[in-house]
């Protein structure tokens, strides 16, 4: 059913604190909060519930609950559990008196997310957006003039060895197979474990030949245990057929292949060589940013799926600004991976172009690096530095869940800003409170 609207009641109850009296109203959370239009937000997402049944936590919630962890790059336990300790972060969410319980559990934030997908977490974007421009962070005539970017999105996964992997498959197959009741002829539980102990042995004392072999020891083994399941079951369940069909895929793979398979949970994980000299292999896919050129304020940003060529992914990065901000871009600034991008449709520069280039244009150019430090925030300060969230939706969700983040950290400082701005000017005023004063403006 869809979700139920969070009334202010008018009348106070004897044992409960409004979180009016408790919060200042010059806080950066409570003038954002404030600032959200939460109205347009709930009939965006009313439309993904049904009439019936239960009513839905209310959307004002949910969105708040989303907006805190993307700001302070939480999990699902932190924010829910630090929700009862914090009354700004209440008054966010829509309460009116404060909350001595947890609103929701844990697993709620992750199913409402699988409920809005991508597209629910570009609105939450586009309506940062929205509220940047009327703070000041980011001008409407910056919309026009953008610069994009890749970077990688590390996966949550153990780093991916031959033997680990091998062992791994054949301990899963045994596992499902006993649980289906098939006898097998012989399990290996002893002598796989110590192969793989032995190939890691071997590869960090640089005895490589030793290396193979352990490792060609542990492909026998798991191709044994394939076949044995083979012979004796003709009725495969899905969860047992996928796994035989990874073990196929591990046993035919070659160490020079192309999408190759490095983890058993994440099949979709893809290895990408960015030319980073302390960080040569990352394990996860391929991420466009897209920030305004003058400001750094993120516009759009995709998960893409596994590692696609840059200049593929422009017109793409292009298409998702204008769906969100109304306004087709004029000008893009790119780095040296973008040439053959094929957009005709906005004027594309190239870092290091020199030729048919206006001073505005090759000041502008000078500030795509800046970029940089954009992704650089991303993943020191919010989700992009480890995804931890499942599946190829989870690469797209973290990736949004990150820009929002980001976005309304700039907004926070900006209203801080501002705050620290009314005590210059009103700070020497006798007689006068700060907090009535701030209220005033």
């Amino acid at each position: 059913m869809r979700p139920k609207k969070q009334e202010n009641p008018p009348q106070d109850e004897l044992f409960q604190v409004r979180l009016e009296t408790i919060c200042n109203p010059a806080n950066a959370l409570v003038r954002l909060a404030d600032q959200m239009d939460w109205d347009h937000l709930d009939e965006q997402f009313s439309s993904l519930f049904s009439s019936e049944g239960r009513p839905a936590i209310p959307t004002r919630m949910m969105v708040g609950l989303t907006l805190l962890q993307s700001l302070y790059s939480l999990s699902e336990d932190d924010v829910v559990n630090r929700w009862a300790e914090n009354p700004y972060w209440q008054y966010l969410c829509g309460e009116t008196f404060f909350q001595h319980r947890p609103p929701i559990a844990r697993s709620g934030l992750s199913k409402w997310r699988k409920r809005i997908k991508s597209k629910g977490m570009e609105a939450l974007l586009q309506q940062t957006l929205a509220v940047g421009l009327s703070v000041g962070v980011v001008k409407a005539s910056s919309l026009k003039r953008v610069s994009v970017d890749t970077t990688v999105q590390p996966k949550a996964i153990t780093h991916p060895t031959d033997s680990k992997l091998l062992n791994r498959s054949r301990e899963h197959l045994v596992k499902l197979a006993k649980a289906q009741g098939i006898s097998l002829r012989q399990s290996y539980q002893r002598k796989g474990p110590q192969a793989t102990l032995k190939a890691g042995r071997y590869a960090h004392a640089k005895q490589f030949k030793r290396m193979r072999k352990s490792i060609k020891t542990l492909k026998t083994y798991l191709g044994r245990v394939v076949r044995d399941i083979e012979r004796k079951t003709d009725i495969v369940a899905t969860e047992l057929k996928d796994a035989l069909t990874q073990a196929k895929r591990l046993l035919s793979q070659n160490p020079r292949d192309s999408h190759k398979l490095y983890s058993l949970h994440e099949p979709h994980v893809a290895c990408i060589s960015k030319g980073k000299a302390h960080k040569k292999y990352e394990f996860g896919n391929k991420v466009s940013v897209c920030v305004t050129n003058k400001e750094g304020f993120i516009v759009g940003t995709q998960g893409l799926e596994g590692n696609p060529y840059d200049g593929h992914t422009l017109k793409g990065a292009l298409d998702q600004v204008t769906e969100l901000t109304g306004i087709r871009p004029k000008r893009c600034y790119v780095d040296r991976g973008y040439r053959g991008h094929g957009v005709t449709d906005t004027d594309v520069f190239i870092s290091g172009q020199r030729r048919n280039i206006a001073p505005a244009i090759k000041k502008e150019l000078k500030r795509r690096s800046a970029i940089e430090a954009v992704i650089g925030h991303q993943k020191t300060e919010g989700r992009l530095g480890r995804n931890l969230l499942r599946g190829l939706l989870g690469d797209k969700v973290n990736a949004l869940m990150a820009a929002i983040g980001y976005n309304l950290r700039l907004i926070l400082k900006a209203l801080s800003c501002w705050l620290q701005i009314l005590k210059e000017l009103f700070g020497s005023l006798a007689g006068c409170h700060y907090q009535s004063l701030s209220l005033a403006v």
